[in-house]
């Protein structure tokens, strides 16, 4: 049961670090650098793509030995699509500033490199359970780097957060931060440093099943961490 239990929480907790849509696996790149130029798109973002991203794999796992591998694909796509339609009229009639906000982007998670390789992947391959964890997981990492990165934008580049102004930068803003090359910039740091504080634990303490092909087994003498 602790081995259960245990399995099911790396299912949920690997999408938050380890394996980070955005700041590990660099996908989503287009919504990322698109709408997060103030922190609440980016949290209007992500708890919409963590919508369809938990519909679509509950349904996907349900589904997974009813749907015909020939039609496997298109029909991931009109399951994700539905539920792409349904969180753009639940935006639009009651968050209509967040619906304009995130404008083209939010019909786009029907194409999202998350939703689809996560139905493909996992889901079409587990159980409810776990893939309703796998897609919690994935969708809370994925809020947490566009909120992340929607705060240092917004901060930096208009002095304001969340409706609250910033003393001392909102007189001066660095105005390339709302802007595109600053959304890159900022991405960039923020992977950099992810992958530098990943880099400096061994790789038993990330979860790995050993050293072969791990990348960083020269960093611990290539024996998972521990000494001879």
């Amino acid at each position: 049961m602790a081995d259960k239990n245990k399995g099911l929480g790396r299912e949920f907790f690997k999408g938050i670090i380890k394996e980070n849509p955005v700041l590990v696996m660099l996908l989503g790149m287009c919504p990322t650098l698109a709408v997060t130029t103030q922190a609440v798109n980016g949290i209007g973002m992500g708890l919409a793509t963590t919508f369809v991203l938990l519909g679509s794999n509950i349904v996907v796992s349900l589904l997974r030995n009813v749907i015909p591998d020939k039609v496997r694909i298109p029909s991931f796509i009109v399951i994700i699509a539905s539920f792409v339609t349904l969180i753009g009229f639940l935006l639009e009639g009651f968050v209509p500033s967040l619906y304009d906000s995130l404008g083209i982007y939010l019909t786009l998670i029907t194409v999202n490199c998350i939703i689809f390789g996560r139905a493909e992947m996992f889901a079409s391959k587990n159980k409810v359970l776990p893939s309703i964890l796998d897609a919690l997981g994935m969708g809370l990492g994925f809020t947490l780097a566009l909120f992340l990165m929607g705060s240092i934008r917004e901060i930096i580049g208009s002095g304001q957060w969340m409706g609250f102004t910033i003393p001392g930068i909102s007189s001066n803003p660095m105005l390339i931060f709302i802007m595109p090359a600053g959304g890159f910039f900022v991405l960039g740091v923020i992977i950099a440093a992810v992958n530098k504080l990943a880099n400096r634990k061994p790789p038993a303490e990330l979860g790995c099943g050993g050293c072969e092909g791990c990348p960083n087994a020269s960093k611990c003498g290539g024996n998972g961490g521990n000494e001879e």
